[in-house]
């Protein structure tokens, strides 16, 4: 794994040089349960610093890389370090065991993609799951890895709620006042909006039934009527969250 860990450090560092897509994906099915992910496409990373990543990288640049790790392995990894952490930290930290991290890096199609997943059984459960990433920083703060969703990732200072009733499906981020007023001198909070300036944040929900309405006129319908797609700059989903908030109302 350590090649994968170099890879994810360094991927990191380059990110704020480029503009990248991340793609917050969930799949609902009949029964209420699902899939929860988060996609980062950092292609135009690979087309403007390709070199750099494949001399970080040495002989395993030459490789396609397609790997596939659980937070569970790692944490078991970095146990003694997270032992001397807070016991709210490590408890933040125990709530990623089931996340997956797949990354896949194709240097010749200037390729480079990640994905952080998790399957729930009830939407419910992804009350702040986006919060819940910004334990990256917690982690590698005990000698874990540094990401792309590390850092202030899924820290926009709002909680966020999701519910579904096989009726209707909502969306909705309550903006922290508090914490926004003290984000105002906080130079963290200004370095994250420098780096992902030029980036997007696209909403791609899935259902099993098809959507009558959305309270969100930008969004855009799949063939099927089952799928919605919405697209915002990474700055509002960081400053305006609630920005992001919509229902969704389901034929009978």
């Amino acid at each position: 794994m350590m090649k994968i860990y170099k890879l994810l450090s360094f991927s990191f560092l380059l990110v704020t040089l480029t503009s990248c897509t991340f793609t917050e994906n969930i799949y609902v099915n009949d029964n209420g349960a699902g899939k929860f992910s988060v996609d980062m496409d950092g292609s135009s990373l690979m087309a403007m610093a390709g070199d750099q990543i494949g001399s970080q990288m040495g002989a395993d640049a030459k490789k396609n890389i397609d790997s596939t790790f659980t937070f569970k392995q790692l944490l078991e990894e970095k146990k003694d370090s997270i032992a001397k952490l807070s016991p709210e930290a490590q408890k933040e930290l125990k709530k990623l065991e089931n996340f997956v991290i797949n990354t896949k890096m194709n240097s010749e199609k200037k390729e480079f993609l990640m994905t952080l997943s998790t399957d729930f059984k009830n939407v419910n459960e992804l009350q702040d799951i986006l919060q819940t990433m910004s334990t990256f920083q917690k982690l590698e703060q005990g000698g874990g890895t540094a990401t792309p969703f590390g850092g202030n990732f899924g820290n926009n200072n709002s909680k966020l709620n999701y519910a579904y009733d096989g009726k209707k499906f909502i969306r909705k981020a309550i903006i922290d006042k508090q914490k926004l007023a003290e984000k105002v001198n906080d130079s963290a909070a200004d370095m994250s909006k420098m780096i992902f300036a030029s980036s997007n944040y696209i909403l791609k929900y899935h259902f099993p039934k098809k959507i009558k309405k959305v309270s969100n006129p930008n969004a855009l319908f799949s063939e099927d009527r089952k799928t919605i797609t919405i697209q915002y700059p990474f700055t509002d989903y960081m400053d305006n969250p609630d920005k992001l908030n919509f229902e969704v109302e389901f034929e009978k």
